[in-house]
């Protein structure tokens, strides 16, 4: 029986050659936002692994909305020749190229991961209410309806920036804990205007952005969204909530719906395991009729396999296993029984 894994999928004109994604993943190697060589052969070599799609990490729409200050950005013209260099390379090689919009909102500002990752005194924070991630973390500064508006804009000019370094995927951040996710939640968002307070209202500022990315962006590429479908913890976000924002996102012309979950409070009950937030991309699927992709402790070829081929998620998304080996893709195929082409370069090591 074929690989349902190592199936091509189309979403709208743009085909993708298997299932296997790569789940966009912070690097924190960039100079002023800028992509490196570090970038360049950490994207590369998943492409050359055979991947259907490579997702650029989180990059920031404005230079505020960085995580660290080696977080990726997108806010100026000037990055965009780095970005397109990796694009080529990427599509070259076989894969989608796509790359993942985001705003870090109160989570931003803080040192690198391996520096320890707390908040330093970088910039001022901003997020939907006055509220801190944590204690020791800073008091966001709450976004005026005007400045609100101003990250619909950041989002739309990003966009065409993605475009114009030959991306054919943009897929916007909604989940972790950054600025999208917090007007999401009640945990994070305390708003008693147009943009807090019910779910409608919560979900103002996230559906304009998906509707500015998607009207921005050719009709014939597809538009992805991460979402947190659950924010782990008593009175936030959950995964109803979840289906109907992603009901509504299919309605603005959304393609798939990325779906992993947590990162807004730090006293979040998360239980990982195996598979563990496969249910919710399984739930919206079938609830919201929207193709969903699975992430989060997806390891072995079998597994992978079986999610795809039994409906749970249309991808699956590789993270930290993609991280211990970039041809995770070719190795799985052969495990599996399947067909994939090894670049010309590697077809004397093929097994």
């Amino acid at each position: 029986m074929p690989s349902a894994l190592f199936s091509p999928m189309s979403l709208r004109a743009t085909t993708f050659r298997n299932r296997v994604f790569v789940s966009p993943m912070c690097q924190y190697s960039s100079l002023d936002g800028h992509a490196t060589d570090w970038h360049l052969v950490h994207l590369g070599s998943r492409a050359v692994g055979g991947a259907g799609c490579v997702i650029q990490e989180a990059t920031a729409v404005v230079p505020e909305g960085r995580i660290s200050n080696g977080d990726a950005g997108i806010w100026s013209d000037a990055h965009v020749p780095g970005y397109a260099r990796i694009a080529a390379f990427v599509r070259g090689h076989g894969a989608v190229p796509a790359i993942q919009l985001a705003h870090a909102g109160r989570k931003a500002s803080t040192d690198l991961p391996w520096r320890g990752g707390k908040p330093v005194d970088g910039w001022p924070v901003v997020g939907p209410s006055a509220i801190a991630y944590d204690d020791g973390w800073p008091v966001p500064r709450a976004l005026t309806a005007e400045e609100i508006g101003g990250v619909v804009q950041a989002f739309l000019h990003a966009t065409r920036r993605g475009l114009e370094a030959g991306f054919e995927v943009v897929e916007i951040h909604m989940a972790h804990g950054y600025l999208l996710h917090e007007f999401l939640s009640p945990l994070s968002n305390r708003r008693e205007d147009a943009w807090g307070g019910s779910l409608e209202n919560r979900m103002r500022l996230p559906l304009a952005v998906a509707r500015a990315v998607r009207d921005a962006w050719p009709e014939a590429k597809p538009v992805f969204v991460r979402v947190s479908a659950s924010d782990w913890a008593e009175g936030g976000w959950d995964l109803p909530q979840t289906i109907e924002l992603a009901k509504r996102l299919r309605g603005i012309g959304i393609d798939l719906v990325d779906c992993s979950s947590g990162g807004l409070v730090p006293h979040q009950k998360l239980v990982p395991g195996p598979g563990y937030q496969v249910p919710f991309a399984d739930a919206v699927r079938r609830e919201a009729g929207i193709a969903t992709g699975a992430v989060g402790m997806i390891t072995e070829p079998e597994q992978a396999e079986s999610i795809v081929a039994q409906g749970k998620a249309d991808v699956v998304l590789l993270a930290r296993e993609i991280l211990r080996d970039p041809y995770w893709p070719l190795h799985a195929a052969s495990k599996l029984g399947a067909s994939i082409d090894w670049p010309v370069q590697y077809l004397r090591a093929k097994i």
